[in-house]
This record gives C-alpha cells, sequence and structure tokens, in this order.
C-alpha cells in the first residue's frame, strides 16, 4: 500500500490534545484550534482552506480505501500528518461512526471593523443559542444566502465544538462568525436590528416589512426563553412569521432561514434604519 507523503507516528501527548480539543471549549480557545472529522470535510479543507490545517491524523484502515484522487491531494499538503492504530483513532474520535480521518484546523480570524465596514450588512445575532444543531444549521444557512456574518452572544453555544462543526457541513472557514458580548455594538456601527419574535403586542407581520436599511442584523433567540429584555429593547422592529393554527412556532434555524431569505429580497430604503410597512 502507497500511504503517499511520509506519516509519523502519532503520540500519546498528541491523542491526547486531539481528545481535549473535541471535548472542552477552554483547549479549543488556548489553542486557536478544532477539530474536523470525516473523508468530505478533510478533503474540502484540503482542497479550499489547506493552509488552516495543522495536522492530518490518519489510520489504517482510511490509507486502505484512500482514494488515488485524495492521496494525490494529501500529497500537496504543507501540514504534517500523522498515523495511529485503528483502535487509537476510535479513541480520538467524536462520532460514532469514524472514517478514519481528522484534522486539527486553525480557528479563523475575522476583522469585525472590516465587516462593519461595508456600505451594506446583512447578518445574524443568535442569542443565547443553546442548540448546538441549531448554531450550525444558522451558519450554514448564513454562508449559503452569502450573508455579511453571524454573531453570537457570549453565552450561546461555541461554534467550533464538534457537533457545530458538523453541522455546519464545510462553511465554518467561509464565514466570518464573531462572539459579541455586548448587543449595542450593532447600533455603534449604524446597524439595525429587527427582532423575529412568537408574540409581542407591538409585533408586525414579516411581509408588512417591504423596504430594509441597508445595514441590518436580524436577532433570533434562544430555543425556549426567546430573546433576552435587552435584544427587544434594542430591536427596530419586532416580526412574527404567521403560522397555520395550531402551530404555536418555529424552530430558531428554520425562523432565521425565513426570515433572511425574505429580509434579502427586499428594496434597500435609503436614510433611516426602520422598514417600511405597508
Amino acid at each position: 500500500m502507497d500511504a503517499g507523503p511520509h506519516l509519523r507516528a502519532l503520540s500519546r501527548a498528541q491523542g491526547a490534545l486531539i481528545r481535549q480539543l473535541l471535548r472542552e471549549k477552554t483547549v479549543r480557545s488556548s489553542e486557536d484550534a478544532f477539530i474536523v472529522e470525516g473523508i468530505k470535510p478533510c478533503r474540502d479543507l484540503m482542497s479550499l482552506h489547506p493552509r488552516a490545517i495543522r495536522t492530518l491524523v490518519m489510520s489504517p484502515s482510511y490509507l486502505q480505501a484512500e482514494t488515488a484522487a485524495d492521496r494525490t491531494r494529501r500529497s500537496t499538503l504543507g501540514a504534517p500528518q500523522f498515523l495511529c492504530a485503528d483502535h487509537v483513532f476510535e479513541q480520538l474520535t467524536d462520532v460514532e461512526t469514524p472514517q478514519g480521518i481528522l484534522a486539527v484546523v486553525q480557528q479563523p480570524r475575522w476583522n469585525e471593523t472590516q465587516v462593519f465596514g461595508r456600505s451594506g450588512v446583512l447578518g445574524i445575532y443568535g442569542d443565547r443559542l443553546q442548540d448546538p444543531a441549531n448554531v450550525g444549521v444558522i451558519i450554514r444557512t448564513a454562508a449559503a444566502l452569502n450573508l455579511s456574518g453571524v454573531w453570537l452572544s457570549t453565552d450561546s453555544a461555541d461554534h467550533f465544538s464538534p457537533k457545530v462543526v458538523r453541522a455546519t457541513a464545510g462553511t465554518l472557514l467561509n464565514l466570518p462568525i464573531f462572539r459579541t458580548p455586548d448587543v449595542r455594538t450593532f447600533a455603534s456601527y449604524g446597524c439595525g436590528m429587527y427582532s423575529a419574535v412568537p408574540s409581542a403586542a407591538d409585533r408586525v407581520p414579516i411581509r408588512s416589512l417591504r423596504q430594509r436599511p441597508p445595514r441590518l442584523v436580524v436577532a433570533v433567540g434562544n430555543e425556549g426563553a426567546g430573546l433576552s429584555p435587552e435584544v427587544l429593547q434594542m430591536s427596530d422592529v419586532r416580526f412574527s412569521i404567521p403560522l397555520a393554527q395550531g402551530v404555536e412556532s418555529l424552530n430558531v434555524a428554520a425562523t432565521m432561514a425565513i426570515s433572511v431569505f425574505y429580509f434579502s429580497g427586499l428594496p434597500i430604503k435609503s436614510g433611516g434604519k426602520t422598514g417600511q410597512l405597508s
């Protein structure tokens, strides 16, 4: 079997660090790294973001099944590559059925001032989101709709955690993502805020908004508690998505997708922050 580039033996210390990166947010933060697992995610990394890869780790089972194209792609990678036994790899992984390959990846760093400096901004703010799957889908959807960025409250789920990484389906490195300790940041950069709410005395149906400001952040809230009072107070508009009778609410990721898709298609209102009602 031709394994391609020279493979070093994975040390116990390196294996221990990988396990910590999977399980502990503090370690991911201190190391500025996270883990990507699986054949397709690692293949996409090598093709699209090779410089972000710090280390590639494989098992003999993966190498036996590796395609010639993947081996050629891997041979151009500048990062060190390591081999460990199948039973050792199973101790490293966070998935039920590991595919024998994972990468230690450098966390991206985005310039928030530069993003806010654009003439037009359309982004998402996630307030106290706890479900990693929701955070991952929100990031994936935001990337698919070419949004300016995603902002998360500091107490939202870590977007570099394994479950979030898997749910983003490879888009985590394509979109600016920020942790926001103070929701007033948006107003300081001249961004209006529209908040999705299931019920409120002053809410308006989303379809009654016929224009949007050129700089807008759409806020979605905690899966159970919704948006915090502070976010609601900062909101220029509180809107709702009309639902069929008997349906109380939508999943937060679905709410986000419907909302930003709708707002992205609206004409831009010149001057002012709030949208124009019908």
